[in-house]
C-alpha cells in the first residue's frame, strides 16, 4: 500500500471516537499490515521509564526506528518500527497519536484543552 493510503488509514483510525487503547492497537496493526512494518510498538512514558504498550508484528532490531511522541512539547511515548519502508509514514503517526498516548500522564492541573 502507498504512504498516502497508510497515512489516510492511520488518519481515519485516529479521528475515530473509540477507545485510545483500541485505536492504538489498529494504529500499530495499521503499520504492519498496510505499511509493511515488520513490527511496530508504542512505548509509554510512566514514571520516568518507557513501559511497551500495544505492538504487532515480529520485531527486527537491527532495523529499528524509535521516534519521539510529544504532546505539549513534552515526551509521553515513543513510536517504534522495524524494518519500515517509509520513514514518513512513521513520522506522520508519531505526530498524530500524541493525545492517545497520555497514559499516566500528570496535567498538573492544567484542563487538557489548555496542553494541546
Amino acid at each position: 500500500m502507498s504512504g498516502e493510503l497508510v497515512t489516510a488509514e492511520i488518519d481515519r483510525l485516529v479521528a475515530a471516537s473509540a477507545d485510545a487503547d483500541d485505536v492504538l492497537r489498529g494504529v500499530v496493526a495499521a503499520l504492519v499490515s498496510a505499511g509493511g512494518c515488520a513490527w511496530a510498538g508504542i512505548l509509554f512514558v510512566e514514571a520516568g521509564e518507557l513501559v511497551l504498550g500495544p505492538e504487532a508484528g515480529s520485531r527486527r532490531p537491527d532495523a529499528r526506528l524509535r521516534l519521539p511522541v510529544e504532546f505539549g512539547g513534552t515526551r509521553v511515548a515513543e513510536l517504534v518500527v522495524d524494518a519500515c519502508p517509509d520513514a514518513a509514514v512513521a513520522e506522520h503517526v508519531a505526530a498524530s497519536i500524541s493525545e492517545l498516548c497520555l497514559v499516566g500522564w500528570d496535567t498538573g492541573g492544567v484542563p487538557w484543552e489548555s496542553l494541546g
